[in-house]
């Protein structure tokens, strides 16, 4: 929030700094829970990890909360074995991230056509 602060002050923000804001942006809004809509554990990994390792670069700010219904439902009914894999031994595994990853690509390329 600092270097958004002081992003306003100059228009002339190299591109590191414009993607360090846009990153921040999106982590803000992954934080964000609607009230009395509890996020599980497993569900939080899996948004922090594709947040914080650029996955949602390309989703666009005001999609991002749609996104992560979408994602949570998908990840839920078709890949259930990442979210029980998570539950039964408290850890994103190096086996775990990869699936993740595969998921998360896949995913990301099919929401991003369907906002086309």
């Amino acid at each position: 929030r600092e270097l958004q602060s002081f992003s306003q002050f100059g228009s002339d923000l190299d591109s590191d700094t414009k993607e360090r804001l846009a990153k921040g942006e999106r982590i803000v809004e992954v934080l964000k829970q609607k009230k009395n809509s509890p996020v599980s554990v497993e569900n939080q990994v899996i948004i922090i990890y594709a947040v914080t390792n650029n996955f949602l670069k390309n989703i666009p700010l005001d999609k991002i909360s749609d996104f992560e219904s979408e994602l949570f439902r998908y990840i839920d009914e078709s890949h259930h074995e990442i979210i029980q894999s998570i539950t039964d031994t408290k850890d994103l595994t190096a086996e775990n991230e990869a699936a993740l990853r595969d998921v998360l690509n896949d995913f990301i390329k099919d929401y991003l056509s369907s906002l086309s």
